[in-house]
Formats: structure tokens, C-alpha cells, sequence
């Protein structure tokens, strides 16, 4: 770093001081002689609420919420304070979605600050020159700048305030700015996920200096500082977005990229990518119409692409509307019918969507088309699969379907989500990532931030077919659901996840253990998981197959573990869900256990 840009972030951070002393404590807690509530993964009361996977970060979006922040303030906030305090699952170094209901309007609208791909990018970007084959996906090509896109995650901060908010950027990045100058302590899911990435950290000088100080990840209970983020932070605090988008942090994002500065022990090929300044001082949030599908009364809204996910999550409900589920007399067939539709979905999802042009949103989201892909189920028998795409025109056919596209699933689990209402009924769901568990591995030198690998969701190999096909400019399709669930034109249920592609399987699940088989939404977010992505079998969490692995056995449902059960790998999903019943109520659930266990409030809990 210059020593003109130290003086300048310096100068940044003294301002944004000034912000923090007179509008926002910034101390990740509650204002002034209130005593910041305990952390919990169930809140229920009035006047707001936010859920997240984090207690630091869910405290100031409570804290923004009880200074009269609305949603879009109190998400923004809470997602800065997230890229501090789970730096290997967000930051300003990756993208998301964001889906926001306006109480006043009665719209739903979105914001797509998915990665682009730079300008530079070929066909071949992910084959290897010396071999001719794709580069395995890990290490070499995790661990690369070709993998890199674009962020987006600053420009969405920007446009959902401009949209929405009534706070400036300044004032909502102020918390995380002290939060990340303070600190936070160290937990055991940050030090193990530390540890398991700790060997390709260490390839990167500047990451392992950040995250493996005197060679160990830093220990539970220790107190984790990153002033350069601060800094950083503070920077955009003082010049906006455009801070980020041009001038020395832009190039300092470009020259990582381009030659990724790697240890010279190190054995790590990290391939270079081509991500230009101009490619970043060029990038643009996309402000679309939400997915909109109806079930069982109720207004569903999702992300429409580059996400797929508000697309497979609609059609799989519709596919479901049909059918009459229930957690008593019938929950082995609703578990059954849920994996059947969950792999309808999963094949469309394949062979139509992407950032292509002219996806048939409408027609895939529509019930017509999914009561067509409803008459391929057996409801006694699972389905042979990879189950064939549906025909988009299927006329008088009988269940007609066309050729399968195959997908490799390689989006990884490592993401996070928080959902917020506020005291006027506006509602944010917010899922964003870096993409694996620490990105990229690849620190920006002297800005305390990790770049993502985002341009791994890409299918490695080009296919012009492929509506998920490698190209200049070109947003890699995404699983990610932020959804927002109306009744009557108010807000019902705001439900994401992480969990790469199973995030799909979670929401939906979640959905239909809320509204159909009888459970609170805090059991619907702690109930065990099964992700059924149009393969033979279904990977599932060892609890699930514990529960229900004898019930499915004659539906033909081969369970099989979705990883080491010793594992986060294991773990399917890690839901911030809120339900707004009619009387205005609020119900904030996070998860309770999955990724150490999160955490939710309200601005006035109700009397226990």
C-alpha cells in the first residue's frame, strides 16, 4: 500500500469515527444504557427483527432497528458486520441477492450484485494450457485468479440503500468498522474452518499473515482484529461505493488478480486471471422483477436469474400444490413427494436457466408447466433418475420431456443469509458469499478482505447449449433463495440459506415444514435435511436418515449421508428465517446448531 493511500484511509477512519460517536455506537450492541439482549436462535415480539447466522452481526441489525433504521438499513448493516465476522463465507470481496418488500407500495423488488466474469475471459478459461483438460476444480482452480469475478456485493449495499434505506452508506458501515478495529471472539466454528482451509491459506502470504498469525489459526476465545478491513471500510464509508469501484483499491483487486501473489514455496499453481480495472470500474447491479408463483394462498416471491434459485423454489411448490401434504397422516409420502419435486426442478433448473438471454421465467414458474412435470411422479414410487427436463411447449402431450443437460454440482456450501423486518412491516432477504469457505484463499494485500472463486459456478467445460456456459460479462448461475412469502399483501415468512445448491432444497423445505406439516417455524428451521438435486441417490443429513430413512425405504428413496458426519460438510443449509403473523407478531428463527448455531432478535421481546 502507498503511503498516500494510508494517509487516506487513515483520514477515512477518523471520520468515520466521528460518525460512529455521534449516530451508531458501533459497538455491535445496544444503545446506550439498554443492555444488549443474550444471544438466541428464537426471538418473538414486535417492533422489528433480524436473523442471522452471527450474534455480532445480528446485534447491529437490531441496534439499527431500534434507532428507527428500516430493513434495508438494518440488512445492509448487518451484512457489513457479517464480512467481518465470517470473512470466509462474505465480504465485499463476493456478490448476492436481494429481495426487499416495501410495506408502503406493496412491491417486491430485487437486486441481482451477482460476479460478472471479466471481459478477458475465453471459452477455455478453465482449461489448462499444458494438459488441454479443466483444471481439477480443487486446488488449482478454487485457489486461482481466473476464478475471480467482479464483486458486486458493494454496489448492492449502495443500490439498497438508494432503493430503500433511509440511513447513508456511512452511517450503516460505521458498526462494522468498529467491529472490525475492536474485534470479535474467536468460536470454534471460525477456528475449525481456519484449520481445514489452513494449507491453502498459507500458499498466500498476505491471507496466512491475516488468518494464520506465527502459522495457526487463531484460537477459540482469542479476540480477532482485522484494522485493515477497518480501513477499508472506513474508505468506502468516506467516498462511497465508487471508493471500491475505481481508483487504488480497484487496482489493487486487478493486480491480484492478475498475478496472484503466492508463496514461493508453495506448490500451488493459482492460474492468473485477467479482471482489468476498467472490468470493475465497469460493473452494475441488476434491478429486476422478482419470481412470483402462488401456493396455497400465499405470494411467493425469489430471485429471478442469474439466480435459479426463485425459479426451481416456485416450480417445485407448484409441482406440490397439487398434492395434499401433512406431518401426521401422511408425512413418509410428503417427504417423498418433496424429493420427487425437489429433481422436476433440478432438471429444469439444468436446461433452461442461466445469465442467457430470454429464459422462460414465466413459463417455468407457471402451474400450467409444473402440473405438466406433476404427472411424471408416481406418488408410491421414487422416479429412476436423473429425471429428463420438461418441455416448455408440451401441448397435448402426455408428460412430454426433452433431452437432460448434465450440471456438475460444484457451487460450494460456504454462503450466509439474514433476513430482517422492521417496525413498518418492509421486509429484507438477503443471501451473500464469497463462494467457498474463504473464497478464493486470496487476501487483497493491505486490505483485509478475501476475493471470491465465484467463476466456479460456471460449467468448466463451453457448451453453447449450456444456458450456464462461460462468457465475457456473463453472472454464474447461482442457487442462491432469498425469498419473501405475502398473505393478503403483508409479510408472512422471509426464509434463505446457504448451502450452495442444497440452498434451494433447504428453503423449500423449511417452507413446507412451516406452512404444511404442522411445524413452528423454529422446528421447521432445526429439522433434519435431505437435498435431492436429480441424482440417484438423496444426500441427507445423518439425522434425517435416522428419522425417516425406514419410512422412505418403500417409496424406493435411497438416502445416502451428505458428508463425514464429523463434518460441516454434513450439515445441509443454516436457515435466518422471520415469520409476521396477522396480529403483527414477530417470530425470528436462526439456526440452532448448524455452523456453531445462530442467532436472532426482536426490538420489544415478548414476556417469556
Amino acid at each position: 500500500m502507498s503511503a498516500r493511500t494510508i494517509v487516506r484511509a487513515g483520514a477515512a477512519l477518523v471520520a468515520s469515527s466521528a460518525l460512529i460517536a455521534s449516530g451508531v455506537s458501533g459497538t455491535a450492541g445496544a444503545p446506550a444504557g439498554k443492555k444488549a439482549p443474550e444471544p438466541s436462535p428464537t426471538a418473538i415480539g414486535h417492533g422489528g427483527a433480524v436473523s442471522s447466522v452471527d450474534a455480532d452481526a445480528s446485534r447491529v441489525g437490531l441496534e439499527v432497528l431500534e434507532r428507527d433504521g428500516n430493513a434495508a438499513d438494518a440488512a445492509v448493516a448487518t451484512a457489513s458486520a457479517l464480512g467481518v465476522t465470517e470473512p470466509y463465507s462474505a465480504g465485499i470481496g463476493g456478490g448476492g441477492f436481494f429481495v426487499y418488500h416495501d410495506a408502503e407500495t406493496g412491491e417486491v423488488s430485487t437486486i441481482d450484485g451477482r460476479e460478472t466474469a471479466p471481459s478477458g475471459i475465453t471459452q477455455d478459461g478453465f482449461i489448462d494450457p499444458e494438459t488441454g483438460e479443466p483444471y481439477p476444480f480443487s486446488p488449482e482452480l478454487v485457489s486461482s485468479g481466473v476464478a475471480v469475478g467482479v464483486p458486486g456485493t458493494p454496489a448492492t449495499w449502495e443500490a439498497a440503500l438508494r432503493d430503500h434505506g433511509t440511513w447513508p452508506l456511512a452511517k450503516t458501515l460505521a458498526p462494522s468498522i468498529a467491529l472490525a478495529a475492536k474485534g470479535f471472539t474467536v468460536d470454534e466454528t471460525f477456528r475449525q474452518q481456519t484449520l481445514d482451509n489452513a494449507e491453502r491459506f498459507a500458499a498466500f502470504p498476505d491471507t496466512a499473515e491475516l488468518f494464520l498469525p506465527d502459522g495457526d489459526a487463531p484460537k477459540v476465545g482469542s479476540r480477532f482484529r482485522n484494522p485493515d478491513l477497518a480501513k477499508t471500510l472506513a474508505h468506502l464509508a468516506a467516498h462511497g461505493t465508487q471508493g471500491f469501484y475505481r481508483g487504488p483499491i480497484a487496482e489493487d483487486v486487478a493486480a491480484t488478480v492478475q498475478e496472484p501473489p503466492i508463496a514461493a514455496e508453495s506448490d500451488l499453481p493459482a492460474p492468473a486471471g485477467s479482471m482489468t480495472v476498467d472490468d470493475i470500474a465497469a460493473y452494475e447491479v441488476r434491478r429486476q422483477a422478482p419470481t412470483h408463483s402462488e401456493y396455497r394462498g400465499l405470494d411467493v416471491y425469489g430471485m429471478a436469474p442469474s439466480s435459479s434459485g426463485g425459479i426451481a423454489v416456485s416450480e417445485a411448490l407448484n409441482v406440490l400444490e397439487g398434492y395434499e401434504l401433512d406431518g401426521e397422516a401422511n408425512l413418509a409420502q410428503s417427504l417423498h413427494l418433496f424429493l420427487e419435486a425437489s429433481a422436476v426442478a433440478f432438471a429444469d433448473r439444468a436446461a433452461y436457466v442461466g445469465d442467457v438471454p430470454d429464459v422462460p421465467v414465466e413459463t417455468l414458474v407457471s402451474q400450467e408447466f409444473a402440473d405438466s412435470r406433476a404427472c411424471t411422479i408416481d406418488p408410491d414410487q421414487a422416479s429412476e433418475r436423473p429425471v429428463p427436463a420438461g418441455d416448455l411447449d408440451p401441448g397435448d402431450g402426455q408428460c412430454p420431456t426433452v433431452e437432460n443437460i448434465e450440471q456438475p454440482d460444484t457451487e460450494n456450501i460456504s454462503t450466509t443469509h439474514l433476513s430482517v423486518v422492521d417496525q413498518w412491516g418492509n421486509a429484507a432477504a438477503y443471501t451473500l458469499t464469497i463462494e467457498q469457505t474463504g473464497g478464493s484463499g486470496i487476501t487483497v494485500p493491505g486490505r483485509g478482505f478475501l476475493l471470491n472463486n465465484e467463476l466456479t459456478d460456471f460449467t468448466a467445460e463451453y457448451d453453447p447449449e449450456d444456458p450456464n456456459r462461460i462468457e465475457p460479462g456473463k453472472r454464474p448461475r447461482s442457487s442462491m433463495s432469498p425469498t419473501i412469502v405475502l398473505e393478503d399483501g403483508e409479510v408472512r415468512y422471509v426464509v434463505g440459506s446457504p448451502g450452495g445448491a442444497t440452498i434451494i432444497t433447504t428453503v423449500l423445505q423449511v417452507l413446507l415444514g412451516r406452512i404444511d406439516l404442522g411445524m413452528t417455524l423454529p422446528e421447521a428451521v432445526a429439522a433434519p435435511r435431505a437435498s435431492q438435486r436429480n441424482t440417484a441417490a438423496t444426500p441427507a443429513e445423518p439425522a434425517f436418515i435416522d428419522a425417516y430413512g425406514d419410512t422412505l425405504e418403500p417409496f424406493g428413496q435411497v438416502l445416502e449421508p451428505s458428508g463425514d458426519e464429523f463434518t460441516s460438510a454434513a450439515e445441509i443449509g443454516a436457515v435466518a428465517a422471520i415469520e409476521r403473523d396477522e396480529q403483527g407478531r414477530l417470530t425470528a428463527a436462526a439456526e440452532p446448531e448448524r455452523r456453531g448455531g445462530g442467532t436472532a432478535y426482536v426490538v420489544n421481546p415478548s414476556p417469556r
